[in-house]
């Protein structure tokens, strides 16, 4: 189960293991019944994490197997009831009433068809009123499918449907690690990017039958389904470069002379916002790099050729030569502007005349900076990966 009281539980059918998560046993037994009906050899599978509402025993009393899980959270849950499940296939849903178990023959026809996940698809077949929120239903669910959509090329029109089929061995492949509410979309998002065939079917959605308000909360919980760690070159990577580029171009037009537009001139203060976008699409870009290597290290990604050239290449002396050259030229540039304000008497001068080379001194350090504490703190997510590598290994 995902949590304490009605909450969590896992289903299996032929070939197939059912995790899920929430309700009521009986609901459970009741939907089981569907594996008979059917003629499907399989197994009604509970993952259980600390629910105190005795419906552990419930289901034990109608046959399914009870998964005790000492992590919380939901996909702690899933995890859990996937790797002890027996079946070839896996079919998974919240044990909540919402979803109808007696009738998955779709599922099933789509994963003997070859399929490796199969998805349901709620706004197909339809959520009954009082089943989702009108702000999941209208405005988070659309809006994070369609991210998913964009940035991952997923063809999945309902990327947090609960109700889900797959074969067990591909998924288990994939190495899956969210604990939390971010396992339905990490799910996705790997079986996509690492070419696992996909299809949908639809699916019903019913108001649930839990005696308190579910745990997902919906801006929290949809945010972490943004999936910073599966897409940091949207979020990192191509703002970082848009800035960088358009503050460099500008501060290179800027520094010889003011610049006019029409009738508008632009100067040391347009100057000032340029350097602003360099360091911060700097730094956006070395978040990318932080982002992309952890991910991959911690089996969140699969590894990226460029990735690894980029680790090649820019090891930790070459990052620090890299921030000593720009610390030292805006150093350079520094002192160089101290001699002339010296060679006015260190008096009041016209911001024009200086700040023209205390800006970019000023980026240039900032950048020096921000490019050797950038190597050393890639070089930490080495060391720590290499020890978790040495873990798995020994696993």
């Amino acid at each position: 189960m995902y949590d304490r009281g009605h909450d969590g539980g896992l289903r299996a059918h032929d070939p197939h293991a059912v995790p899920q998560r929430g309700g009521d046993a009986r609901a459970q037994h009741r939907q089981g019944a569907g594996l008979p009906r059917a003629q499907w050899k399989g197994e009604v599978l509970i993952a259980d994490n600390g629910s105190t509402d005795g419906s552990q025993e419930i289901a034990r009393a109608h046959g399914a197997r009870v998964v005790d899980v000492p992590l919380k959270g939901y996909g702690s849950a899933l995890i859990a009831g996937i790797e002890a499940a027996r079946g070839k296939y896996v079919i998974m849903g919240d044990s909540d009433d919402s979803y109808a178990f007696g009738t998955l023959d779709a599922f099933v026809e789509k994963l003997r068809e070859g399929y490796q996940l199969v998805m349901g698809n709620r706004y197909l077949g339809g959520i009954l009123p009082g089943a989702m929120p009108p702000l999941h239903r209208y405005l988070g669910n659309p809006v994070l499918t369609m991210i998913g959509r964009i940035f991952f090329r997923s063809p999945c029109g309902d990327f947090h449907c609960g109700l889900r089929g797959f074969h067990r061995a591909p998924i288990l492949a994939l190495d899956l690690q969210a604990s939390g509410m971010e396992f339905a979309s990490e799910m996705v998002v790997k079986a996509t990017i690492r070419d696992l065939r996909i299809a949908e079917v639809p699916t019903t959605l019913s108001p649930d039958g839990r005696s308190r308000p579910p745990h997902l909360r919906s801006w929290r919980d949809g945010w972490r389904h943004l999936l910073l760690l599966f897409s940091p070159r949207w979020l990192f990577l191509f703002p970082g470069v848009a800035l960088f580029v358009v503050g460099t171009g500008g501060m290179l037009w800027l520094v010889p002379q003011p610049r006019l537009i029409g009738s508008v001139t632009l100067d040391i203060h347009t100057l000032i916002y340029c350097s602003i976008a360099v360091v911060i699409g700097f730094q956006s870009m070395l978040f990318w790099v932080f982002a992309k290597i952890y991910a991959i290290k911690e089996g969140f990604l699969p590894a990226d050729w460029r990735i690894e050239m980029f680790r090649r290449i820019v090891t930790l002396e070459v990052g620090l030569i890299f921030g000593a050259f720009c610390l030292s030229f805006g150093i350079g540039l520094t002192i160089y502007a101290i001699g002339f304000w010296g060679a006015e008497g260190f008096g009041t001068m016209r911001p024009q005349d200086l700040m023209r080379v205390v800006i970019p001194a000023a980026a240039l350090v900032l950048l020096g900076f921000q490019a050797i504490y950038g190597a050393f703190f890639i070089s930490i997510l080495e060391i720590r990966s290499r020890k978790t590598a040495i873990a798995r290994t020994e696993q």
